[in-house]
């Protein structure tokens, strides 16, 4: 689950970039950036539980 966290965040950080490279689109840097925040929130939920499923 980790693995995919990780991928939600890479996505996130990809979106903002192309966000701000394109005006028309700002709303998406927002989108990214709640979406990367959830992502870090739940990725260290995870870390600090310490819930090792394998």
């Amino acid at each position: 689950m980790n693995a995919a966290l990780i991928i939600i965040l890479i996505i996130a950080v990809i979106v903002a970039i192309f966000s701000g490279l394109n005006a028309a689109l700002h709303w998406l840097l927002w989108v990214a950036l709640v979406v990367a925040v959830i992502a870090l929130i739940a990725f260290l939920f995870r870390v600090i539980s310490g819930r090792n499923r394998t």
